[in-house]
């Protein structure tokens, strides 16, 4: 790190900070070279519209992310009282723990976005810091998320299309180790960042105080590892999780038709008038279908999740590959405002979903929703009312 007590020295030193005096949300690279460039990315977005469009965005992605944190953590405490004997449990609860940091992640830079536009002081610059705290951890957390949903949806597959050999292999233990290893391999590289950007105090002329802020690192093995880990974790690994939730989605529903055409016929079967010796068939089909049934919710619940999961993520894999193809679009680029609020817009899909996750649980889990009635006390309210 580096300490810089004057202006002079700062900008002899960091040229682009010559730029750096009352806008707030200064980004480092917002001067093209190319005039031309620069007023075609005016054009798409001026920065009064930008200042607009980002304030309505931060407040509605603040509600979201406090509706997801407080549904996260009531899911958490669920399963944590539920145990972690059956392998689904460990998977949900890996997605909440999930669900629940990347909605503290956003609290965080929306905090520090909204205290810097309404110009109060802080001892960092917010834009850059923040995505190197919170914006790019959010782009690998997805990744991580798409890869768990990615996990259970193809779990279940495997369930539906051969149960006996498929409960041998996942176990409770088992579903632990493949948790981890999903999270070492799609969040972890997220800390290479720190080989591409560093770091460093500077003197800020408009705050009249020096600032933690970023800078970036030119040399040729951290700009590699920038590009390979974002390409990898932030593009390959999501877009490769998207396909797999979509083709095992499209299984699942297939074979939802085909439990619920089977099971019609177990019970036109029973409604018939039959022999004594076919009763104890019909019998021995009815506790099957009631297996069935409860195979069925759980494919449903898994099914509702991918399919909330996918329309979710849709447009952050356009997002992810505009960022690939364009090399201006970019936090750092000409066309940062654009590529702001296109990741605050995109940023609202996961949320939502987190949101929505333990309304799902409710309705599809007969034990999830027995326990969560638990420990918010809705049983004994409702005893209390009917007593009064």
């Amino acid at each position: 790190m580096y300490v810089h007590s004057t202006e002079e020295e700062n900008t002899t030193r960091y040229p682009a900070l010559e730029q750096m005096t009352d806008n707030p949300f200064h980004l480092w690279e917002d001067h093209s070279k190319d005039s031309s460039i620069l007023t075609l990315a005016s054009g798409i977005l001026s920065e009064k519209q930008f200042y607009i469009i980002f304030l309505f965005l931060i407040f509605t992605s603040q509600v979201i992310n406090n509706c997801a944190i407080i549904a996260s953590s009531l899911s958490i405490a669920v399963f944590v009282k539920l145990g972690f004997s059956e392998p689904s449990n460990i998977s949900l609860t890996t997605l909440a723990i999930c669900d629940f940091t990347l909605a503290v992640l956003l609290t965080w830079n929306n905090l520090c976005f909204w205290l810097t536009y309404h110009n109060v002081p802080l001892p960092f610059h917010a834009v850059n810091v923040t995505f190197l705290t919170g914006g790019a951890q959010w782009v690998f957390l997805r990744s991580t998320i798409a890869w768990i949903t990615a996990f259970i949806s193809f779990e279940r597959c495997l369930c539906i299309l051969c149960p006996l050999k498929v409960r041998r292999l996942i176990t409770p233990k088992g579903t632990f180790v493949a948790m981890l290893i999903i999270i070492l391999l799609t969040f972890c590289p997220s800390f290479f960042l720190y080989m591409r950007y560093k770091f460093v105090w500077v003197f800020n002329p408009y705050l009249n105080i020096t600032i933690l802020n970023t800078l970036p690192v030119n040399s040729e093995l951290a700009i590699l590892f920038e590009k390979i880990s974002f390409l990898l974790c932030g593009v390959i690994q999501p877009v490769l999780a998207f396909l797999i939730v979509l083709i095992c989605t499209v299984v699942l529903v297939v074979q939802l038709k085909k439990i619920s055409s089977w099971r019609l016929s177990v019970t036109s079967a029973k409604s018939l008038r039959i022999q004594p010796e076919e009763n104890r068939a019909a019998g021995s089909s009815a506790a099957e279908a009631r297996v069935s049934q409860k195979e069925e919710r759980l494919v449903r619940m898994v099914v509702a999740i991918a399919t909330i999961f996918i329309l979710s993520y849709i447009p952050t894999c356009i997002m992810l590959l505009c960022y690939v193809v364009f090399d201006e679009f970019n936090l750092f680029g000409v066309y940062s405002r654009l590529f702001i609020v296109s990741g605050y817009i995109i940023s609202l899909g996961q949320p939502i979903s987190g949101s929505v996750n333990i309304l799902i649980y409710y309705k599809m889990a007969s034990k999830f929703r027995s326990v969560f009635r638990r420990l918010v006390r809705l049983d004994r309210l409702e005893q209390e009312r009917h007593e009064l």
